[in-house]
Formats: structure tokens, sequence, C-alpha cells
């Protein structure tokens, strides 16, 4: 058992090798540079805009385009490069090999994980010159457990669907949604909104069982950090604790779809 245990350790190590190999053989790396240099020459040019404050609007504004631009790289990658093994036939020649599938899933999961500090820590690297190092950092690891929820999520996606664009489209939907429930909350709680009435209740409650079943990614990589110095160590606790139960979840998913297929 210790035998085997080390002979899929060594293969899902492999598997994770490859996927950065991949990365870098699809210019990944060079997107990050282009789209860093891009990004703070947009925030150079809005700072020069701004007549107050010029140093939290260029913090803010690069800190919001880092972090979409993060997960959208990070999804697009994935996503074309698992159907593309689905396409030509690649990954039926890895599950024939005397290896169980879960080997196979955990080599993808952990080479996009590396790839994802790699790209969490690059979008950092700008705002050090708008922000304290110590909050560019509190932001940078809230990015990754943020790019790591994505993983898995684009992951479950490809295993379910199989199709790049349905598994994107999946993926920004479920992003987008997690990202401003907070807000919708807010307005559905608003003293504005007739309440008392009976579809209120039903959006409201709907609305909360929604919440409940989505991470919060309102709490996770705030610009407010960087733009007032507020983020603190034990922001990023809860934060770790919700990215392992939805990564977990997603990952068992993922796997039960990945056991049922047909290669």
């Amino acid at each position: 058992m210790p035998l085997l245990n080390t002979i899929h350790s060594s293969a899902i190590s492999i598997i994770a090798r490859y996927v950065v190999i991949e990365a870098m053989k699809n210019r990944l790396f060079i997107l990050l540079i282009i789209g860093l240099t891009g990004i703070f020459g947009l925030g150079e040019f809005i700072g020069g805009l701004a007549l107050t404050e010029t140093a939290q609007v260029q913090g803010s504004l690069s800190a919001f385009i880092l972090r979409l631009a993060a997960v959208f790289i990070i999804s697009l990658f994935i996503i074309t490069g698992v159907v593309r093994e689905f396409n030509e036939k690649s990954i039926e020649m890895v599950l024939a090999l005397p290896l169980p599938r879960y080997v196979y899933y955990f080599g993808k999961l952990y080479g996009y994980l590396l790839l994802a500090v790699v790209i969490a820590g690059s979008a950092g690297l700008p705002l050090l010159l708008y922000a304290a190092a110590g909050q560019v950092l509190l932001w940078s690891i809230s990015l990754f457990f943020e790019l790591a929820i994505i993983i898995a999520l684009c992951l479950f996606f490809l295993f379910t669907l199989g199709q790049v664009t349905a598994a994107l489209s999946a993926v920004a939907a479920f992003y987008l949604l997690a990202r401003s429930m907070g807000s919708m909350r807010l307005v559905s709680d608003s003293p504005i909104m007739d309440s008392g009435t009976w579809s209120q209740e039903v959006i409201r409650s709907l609305l909360d069982l929604i919440a409940a079943l989505l991470p919060d990614l309102d709490t996770y990589t705030q610009t407010a950090w960087l733009v007032y110095g507020s983020g603190t160590v034990q922001d990023l606790a809860p934060i770790a604790v919700q990215t392992m139960i939805y990564v977990g979840l997603l990952s068992a998913a993922a796997l039960f779809d990945l056991y049922r297929r047909n290669f």
C-alpha cells in the first residue's frame, strides 16, 4: 500500500508538471507580462485624470481589472486545454494507464493551483506601487483562494458539460452571481422596497437560499484592503475555510462525473 501511494503521488506530480509545461508552451506567462504592462499603463492614465486621491484611484482600478483578468485567463486556459484533450483523445491514453481516475483529476488540480500561485503573485506586483506591501500580500493570497474555487469550478463544469462555450458560460454565470449576491441581498432588504408582500418575501427567501449555497466572494480580494489598509490576517481565516469547503465539494462532484463517463 505505501508503494502504491508513492506511485500515485508521483503520477499526480508528473501530470501537474505537464500542466505547467503546457502553460509555458501556450505563452501563458508572456500573456501575463503583457497584461500586467497594459494594466499598469491604464492605471497611470486614469490616475492622471483623477483630481484627488490619485494613488487610491489607480490602485482600486488596477486591482479590479487584475482580479477579473486573473479569473478570465485561468478559466479560459483550463477549459480550452482540457477540452482539447477530450477532442484529441489524449485523456483516454492517460486513463488507460493502470491508475485510478482520481490521479488524473488531482494531477490537473495540483498543476492549475501552481499556476494560480504564479498568477496571483504576478497580479499583486503592480499594486505595490499604490498600496502597502502587507495589504498587497493579503490581497494576493485572497486572490489565490478565489482562483482555487474557479479552478475546481472549471473542472467540474468541464466533466459535466464537456464543451468550451457551455463550461465557460456556466463558470462566468456562477462567478458573477457569487460576486453580486451580497449587493442583491442588500437591495432586497432596502427599506425603499415594498416589504411584507408575499412576492418580496419569496424573492428574499430565494436570495437567502442561493447565497447559502454560493461562496461569499464579496469578502474575497477586497479593494478596500488596498485603498484603506484595512485588511488583517484574520480576514483570511473565513476565506480559507470557505475555499477548502467549496473546492472539496466541487472536486467530489467532478470526480463523480469523471468516474461515470465512458471514454
